[in-house]
């Protein structure tokens, strides 16, 4: 399209650069919802427990095997800005609730479908965008009269909404063990402020180690360091230990500014080296003084340093990262301590025991029984690096998912029942609106549908039955009624314990609605002209700018 105008006398105005692209109105509106669609399209089929996996290679060959809907967008690699917007989209969903991500990209993508239809009829953007918001208020206030509330202390109902966002994983098979030690884990980990919940998933460490199966994934109440004891002469295992946290060195470190020494003799140099030697031996005396038995430090240790504390039987680990030494600190109940000079014996912390133990072909350091635990590592096992990185992302979904739990404390029923009954609802109220709003509120309805339905065929149902069959149950009270993947039936699904966090379904329809309408709003796209810069091959935008910009009404 033309990168210029037309004045009077009929000599054209260039406004953007020679090279530009520009697509406008309708042709823009149906490439970014093209663009939406094909994101949408290959996610629907990794949604739920029967769900396809897919193997993503990055441009090193490296290969990602993973069902995991967020997983899955991180790894693709897109050009269409609108395909970058709804992957943005699915990344704050990740961010926030931690699970639904899948979900929402196929809702956002089937809003984006059945509103070209209502475009193909001339209905103008705006009126779709106010119908869908109006049907998003309507979708969430229904949400919260059938949701139903559940107790957050109860182990065993958190573990049952953690194994649902496990099913659908590669470690589906270990999904009921590995969903009572996240339980066990956020117990552990959560803090309660009068009648509210806060747990902070920074303070369970997620440590990976290859070799054994899943089945031997433990939960650690203290941290486990992926660090070595550094002296063969220190103490292995330290019972009832007491730990100092330093974020010093036990080393002399070079001054900032640049210095020089005169040196006249030999005995000057042994002075020198004598001194250092002595305030290293300081350090350690202040350490054994307060009664320390395990250094461990973000920073380095000094060989001489090593030598005093092995004669001294004190265990000591170095340059521990800081987001470890903040997570053994809440663990052991420790301070962490800039100035060795300044520490004090209230300032230690404490452990039943810290251990070096061989993991596989690593060694590592566990310290551990800590008398109250506010941070804990879970120690995943696996027998091959995909699986423990897919373990991972699998436990971190549950995690989010009980976190979700403490925050809103009620549950909805999932197999698509969720969506059929608020479809129903917005059916029912929608047809009493006038103009033409009612049609992208029955089209929304519509795209709600959507979700049992790939539910339906990925366990293998014909799809038209299996909505006629959840429609009529619906109409007959059965709220609840959805389609159970595992047996390829349609079945109440809380009476199964297939069920759903609230906080997880407001959001994904939130996140949806929203990407929906932010497409929907884009009436003008600019992209920049390409020019090609020497020898690589790799192509730059003209003046450094971004490859494309859209205009939105």
């Amino acid at each position: 399209m033309s990168s210029g105008v037309q004045q009077k006398g009929g000599v054209p105005t260039l406004v953007l650069k020679e090279g530009s692209q520009r697509t406008t109105g309708a042709d823009a509106r149906r490439s970014n919802i093209m663009a939406a669609k094909v994101i949408s399209e290959i996610l629907s089929t990794s949604l739920g427990p029967r769900g396809m996996d897919k193997m993503l290679i990055d441009a090193f060959g490296d290969v990602t095997i993973t069902g995991d809907g967020a997983a899955i967008l991180k790894e693709m690699e897109v050009q269409h800005p609108a395909a970058k917007l709804l992957i943005e989209v699915a990344k704050a969903q990740d961010a926030e609730v931690g699970d639904g991500t899948t979900t929402a990209v196929v809702l956002a993508g089937r809003l984006l479908e059945l509103s070209e239809e209502l475009l193909d009829e001339n209905i103008h953007p705006t009126i779709i965008i106010d119908g869908y918001k109006k049907a998003m208020d309507y979708a969430i206030q229904v949400a919260n009269e059938i949701a139903q509330p559940i107790n957050a202390e109860d182990k065993n109902q958190l573990a049952l909404v953690a194994m649902n966002s496990l099913s659908s994983k590669i470690v589906s098979e270990a999904k009921d063990y590995l969903a009572k030690i996240a339980v066990e884990a956020s117990a552990i980990a959560v803090e309660k402020v009068g009648d509210k919940y806060n747990l902070d998933l920074d303070w369970i460490k997620l440590e990976k180690k290859k070799g054994q199966s899943l089945t031997e994934t433990q939960l650690i109440q203290g941290i486990v360091l992926d660090k070595e004891v550094v002296h063969p002469g220190m103490p292995k295992r330290v019972v009832n230990a007491k730990i100092a946290v330093l974020d010093a060195p036990l080393e002399i470190e070079k001054p900032e500014w640049t210095t020089k020494i005169s040196v006249s003799s030999p005995q000057q140099i042994k002075g020198f080296l004598e001194e250092e030697s002595n305030i290293l031996k300081s350090y350690v005396d202040k350490l054994v003084e307060i009664g320390a038995n395990v250094v461990i430090t973000q920073k380095g240790i000094d060989e001489v340093a090593q030598h005093y504390l092995a004669k001294k039987g004190i265990m000591a680990i170095r340059r521990v990262k800081r987001s470890d030494i903040e997570k053994l600190a809440k663990a052991t109940g420790a301070k962490i301590v800039t100035s060795i000079k300044d520490i004090k014996p209230e300032d230690l912390g404490t452990a039943g025991l810290v251990e070096e133990r061989k993991v596989g072909e690593e060694k590592m350091v566990f310290v551990e029984q800590c008398p109250n635990p506010r941070a804990v590592t879970i120690l995943l096992r696996g027998a091959a690096d995909r699986v423990l990185d897919e373990a991972e992302r699998s436990m971190q979904d549950a995690l989010h998912v009980i976190r979700d739990l403490y925050r809103e404390p009620k549950i909805v029923p999932g197999g698509g029942a969720f969506e059929m009954e608020i479809a129903r609802r917005i059916r029912e109220w929608g047809r009493k609106l006038p103009g033409k709003e009612q049609l992208a509120v029955l089209k929304f309805a519509e795209a709600l549908e959507h979700i049992p339905t790939i539910l339906a065929l990925t366990a293998g149902l014909d799809p038209v039955d299996a909505i006629a069959e959840l429609r009529k149950r619906h109409d007959a009270g059965e709220f609840d009624a959805g389609v159970d993947v595992l047996s390829g039936k349609i079945a109440n699904m809380t009476k199964i314990n297939v069920v759903d966090p609230l906080l997880v379904k407001t959001h994904v329809i939130r996140s949806a609605v929203e990407a929906a309408i932010m497409i929907l709003r884009i009436d003008d796209i600019v992209a920049a002209a390409q020019t090609r810069t020497g020898g690589a091959g790799k192509s730059k935008t003209e003046g450094g700018g971004e490859e494309s910009e859209s205009k939105t009404e």
